[in-house]
């Protein structure tokens, strides 16, 4: 591609979502890999420019779903995210003026932890990456109303997991939030998606 209206749209295009990618590619790989996958999906994305859609989001992370898909460490990627759902989860609580914020917080991550890789990509599309119901209806290769069906039942186990007596209980180990794409809390986000279920 050596247009210089072609690479004008792409250096746009890696400058205003890479971090969005980015962030997707944490929420289902862990860090350890995020970088190679959002490096990945942008070069997919320069070879195929002249397929760009006018809504790109979307269409960027479908490709990395691909990306995850593709490769073979499947087993390697889940250990991490399990790991880092974990980690962020045992985090303690500061005292007083925050502390409900971050226990409600850890709580929500232990029981977005607790759900199967599926049901975390569902919900984390909408709450942590802020995709609609459409959009992340095409990252996922399914129709707005199959999305909205299982959408629903993830937040139904979603709201089990976290009246699951035991989830008070701290994990064992360490590490920091997934980034939120410059978006609400993601863990806020989450718990925010399943109240309004709820109500």
């Amino acid at each position: 591609m050596t247009d210089p209206d072609d690479i004008a749209r792409f250096t746009a295009l890696y400058d205003a979502h890479y971090g969005r990618v980015y962030a997707y590619a944490v929420s289902r790989a862990g860090r350890q890999i995020a970088e190679e996958i959002a490096s990945e999906t942008f070069c997919v994305a320069w070879r195929r420019m002249r397929d760009l859609p006018d809504s790109p989001v979307p269409w960027l992370l479908g490709i990395a779903r691909n990306l995850l898909y593709e490769s073979n460490r499947a087993d390697s990627r889940q250990d991490a995210l399990a790991a880092e759902l974990r980690s962020v989860a045992q985090r303690k609580a500061p005292t007083a003026d925050v502390g409900e914020t971050v226990v409600e917080r850890a709580e929500v991550l232990r029981a977005l932890a607790a759900l199967s890789a599926a049901d975390r990509e569902l919900l984390t599309l909408v709450a942590w990456h802020g995709l609609s119901s459409s959009e992340a209806a095409k990252v996922v290769g399914c129709s707005r109303a199959t999305f909205f069906v299982r959408l629903h039942r993830a937040r139904r186990r979603l709201e089990n997991a976290l009246a699951t007596p035991g989830m008070a209980d701290p994990p064992a180990s360490g590490m920091t939030d997934p980034p939120a794409s410059g978006r609400q809390s993601p863990a806020t986000a989450t718990f925010t998606l399943v109240r309004e279920e709820a109500s």
